[in-house]
């Protein structure tokens, strides 16, 4: 059985062999396949804006860790699947994500205290104060003193989205839609949802396709559309001082369908397709297609669908008609009625693709978010403060849009193209490899046991005929 010898440890035998292992293999990292991060940041540089949006107040000559280093250890350590500060007090001692980060020295051997030796990057006392620092924090401050300037970086994300784009597109579709962080403490903005039956923030995120435009934490004593209008308005100037003329159509579930959202719309020449609960009136209005659908179903017994396209409003909140398509749906379980509203005119889209193609498009969204909640760890929101937990949300998604570039830039045409995260993570980052620093080289040797040699090699391919897309800074 398992057994200590001067440090071996002795495990089952195979086949009359002795199985020892030890602790003596060199500098071995885990994490080998994140030197493909690195070359997404070489050609995109997102880690480098990100990087000016903050304010840094400390005395460079007392500074052993850049702003930008401290970003890109923390953005990197996320998508390499290292959620917590605590992780990166074991991670400083790697050499290969040092490399990532850009250390000069990646065995911190020059490090200027000698109990630092040998520990080339940050601990997590030292990358909290990325969300800890207050937003007075000035150069008098004691600690505290990188400030994150929270207008820019939501500006930066919708210029990493822009920069991706070779061309203007003809038209986008904006994706809305809240959704719940739980939280476990008493952290400021704390409030009970009866939706979720618990205790959480209620973050607006805004998508178009898989990359985010909003990432905003709010408390949730408030209604899921809350300050939407404020982030449409945003973006959408934003997106058309860059593309004046592309097509922007608004879409969202019927949390979204307000009469101030669609107004704005109507005014700022910005379609827009919405869920509309169902009532009383839209039932009575869609009876005769609900009917139609039920024979059909009777008569073949599978689902029946029958859409109606009429026009629509309401008694009191709508302050005009507007176009609502429904669809009359009978299924074993019954009926199932659904209602949207548009103001894409009918001669653009026909009442079944509106529905089944534009509308019920944004549940890849609903995707997205779990992607970037669950495995880019968008919900790890326990700081005391709702500032510092927005921060949070703000790495993760920096890191999120790291890993969709090296989705989709890097691995086109690779049986990944599609993949999700955590499978990226597995698959692609996670290899073994030893290193070896000399003066003129960093040797990184990676395991000849790796199963997936030839995709990394493509996927390292598809990023070198990349061109660099941002101006470095400097």
């Amino acid at each position: 059985m398992t057994q200590c010898s001067q440090g071996r440890l002795r495990f089952q035998e195979l086949a009359g062999r002795e199985v020892v292992a030890n602790f003596d293999g060199g500098k071995v990292t885990s994490d080998a396949g994140g030197l493909l991060l690195r070359e997404v940041e070489a050609r995109f540089g997102f880690v480098q804006q990100f990087a000016r949006c903050f304010t840094d107040h400390r005395d460079p000559e007392l500074t052993e860790h850049t702003l930008e280093e401290l970003l890109k250890q923390r953005v990197y350590g996320l998508c390499l699947g290292y959620e917590d500060l605590n992780d990166h007090d074991r991670l400083r001692f790697d050499p290969l994500l040092a490399v990532l980060v850009d250390k000069k020295d990646p065995e911190g051997e020059q490090r200027v205290r000698k109990g630092d030796r040998g520990k080339a990057l940050a601990g997590k006392s030292t990358l909290n104060r990325l969300e800890l620092t207050p937003v007075r924090a000035n150069a008098d401050s004691r600690y505290k003193k990188i400030a994150a300037r929270m207008g820019a970086i939501e500006d930066f994300l919708v210029d990493a989205f822009v920069q991706q784009h070779l061309l203007p597109p003809e038209r986008i579709v904006l994706d809305l839609d809240a959704t719940d962080s739980p939280l476990h403490g008493h952290q400021l903005g704390r409030f009970f949802h009866g939706y979720y039956d618990a205790y959480c923030y209620l973050p607006l995120y805004i998508f178009c396709g898989d990359h985010p435009l909003c990432a905003r934490l709010r408390p949730s004593d408030i209604d899921a559309s809350a300050g939407a209008l404020k982030q449409v308005e945003r973006i959408v100037a934003h997106l058309r001082r860059h593309w004046p003329d592309v097509k922007i159509v608004l879409r969202a579930d019927s949390g979204f369908c307000r009469e101030h959202l669609m107004r704005w719309c109507e005014a700022h020449g910005v379609h827009y397709l919405f869920g509309l609960a169902k009532n009383a009136r839209l039932l009575r209005i869609l009876g005769g297609e609900l009917q139609q659908a039920k024979q059909q179903f009777e008569q073949t017994q599978q689902p029946a669908r029958v859409f109606k396209d009429f026009t629509y409003r309401t008694q009191k909140s709508w302050s005009r008609d507007r176009r609502v398509v429904g669809k009359a749906e009978h299924l074993v379980k019954g009926t199932n009625p659904r209602f949207v509203v548009t103001s894409l005119p009918p001669e653009e889209c026909a009442a079944p693709t509106l529905y089944e193609q534009e509308y019920c498009g944004r549940g890849d969204m609903e995707n997205r978010i779990k992607e970037k909640q669950r495995m880019m760890f968008a919900d790890r929101v326990s700081c005391s403060t709702m500032r510092a937990n927005q921060l949070r949300l703000y790495l993760s998604t920096v890191a999120y849009i790291v890993m969709r570039a090296l989705r989709e830039f890097g691995l086109q045409d690779t049986e990944l193209a599609s993949a999700q995260c955590d499978t990226i993570r597995l698959k692609l980052l996670k290899i073994g490899a030893v290193i070896r620093v000399t003066v003129r080289k960093v040797w990184v040797s990676l395991s000849e046991a790796y199963p997936f040699q030839d995709m990394f090699r493509q996927v390292w391919h598809n990023l070198q005929v990349w061109p660099v897309r941002f101006a470095p800074s400097g």
